[in-house]
């Protein structure tokens, strides 16, 4: 009787041993949704597999424009966002979904543009006339129109032009949740607001010889990256409005008990170290640097 008890126990414990395990194993997966950018680029194929090495974190990514990652963030769908769009990132935390931005990296926005350059823009530093010129000779332009960090950064550019804008409404459904984003946009068939990611903009911009607003890293992954690149050029760099600076936040849970709080912490904190500011510094694409490290010191 005493074997038949002792069995049982051993065989219990090594069932709770499994369980306990196999839960360990699935604690060290978190979702993080992030900027197009950080996927398209190719960075995160660099990354991910050290930050599995180091700490045996998983990640699964969910790339999609800076807004909807920060609306996964405010309904606790991931863990832990990776945008590029500081001021709604500082207003993140601000409101209590997130902890902490940590500063991470950045590089910048260009415009980009046919070799035509009807609106002649070609070698401009400022990015505000050079939109300027654009619409008034309306040359076709085609927009994210995704409310993507991208899109933010075109819209507060379209501002500080003298161009008649309109306010305009898009409905974002997702699982059955509808979302309103109120923007404002330039008037016109010339302009056109595709409501898509990096990539798929910058080839609908190639195929109509259109300009449009990019950042560098996808960019250059698309000229030169691909075995069928892209005839747009920049023409519109190194302005300081043109500055593209990239946070990754922990979701908090205090508003959202569910997340993997730590596991999204040890991934920020690593990304922010050493090691990994090292790999973002020189991840390069054709002798060209993508990102450069924000927390180095």
């Amino acid at each position: 009787m005493k074997r038949k008890l002792s069995l049982i126990m051993i065989t219990v414990l090594l069932m709770v041993g499994m369980i306990t395990t196999a839960s360990f194993g699935e604690e060290k997966i978190i979702k993080m949704s992030t900027t197009t950018s950080t996927q398209a680029s190719g960075l995160l194929d660099i990354l991910l597999p050290e930050l599995e090495k180091d700490t045996g974190i998983k990640v699964k990514v969910i790339a999609k424009g800076t807004g909807a990652a920060i609306r996964d963030g405010k309904d606790g769908n991931v863990d832990v966002i990776f945008v590029h769009a500081k001021q709604r990132e500082e207003q993140f935390v601000k409101d209590g979904f997130g902890t902490k931005r940590y500063a991470v990296m950045h590089n910048d926005f260009v415009i980009l543009g046919p070799e035509k350059d009807p609106a002649g823009i070609k070698g401009s530093h400022d990015a505000a006339d050079s939109l300027a010129k654009i619409a008034r000779t309306q040359s076709m332009f085609a927009s994210r129109g995704d409310d993507s960090g991208t899109h933010t950064k075109e819209r507060a550019l379209w501002e500080k032009t003298s161009v008649l804008l309109k306010s305009t409404t898009t409905t974002i459904v997702k699982k059955g949740k509808e979302t309103e984003i109120n923007f404002v946009q330039p008037e016109g068939k010339w302009y056109m607001s595709l409501g898509q990611g990096m990539g798929k903009t910058i080839t609908f911009a190639d195929e109509k010889q259109a300009y449009t607003l990019s950042d560098r890293g996808t960019y250059i992954k698309y000229k030169h990256g691909r075995k069928d690149g892209i005839d747009l050029a920049v023409f519109c760099e190194k302005d300081s409005l043109l500055s593209n600076p990239y946070g990754v936040i922990p979701i908090s849970k205090e508003k959202r008990p569910h997340v993997k709080y730590g596991l999204a912490k040890e991934f920020a904190d690593w990304l922010v170290s050493p090691k990994a500011q090292s790999l973002i510094a020189n991840y390069k694409l054709h002798g060209e640097q993508l990102f450069y490290p924000d927390a180095v010191k």
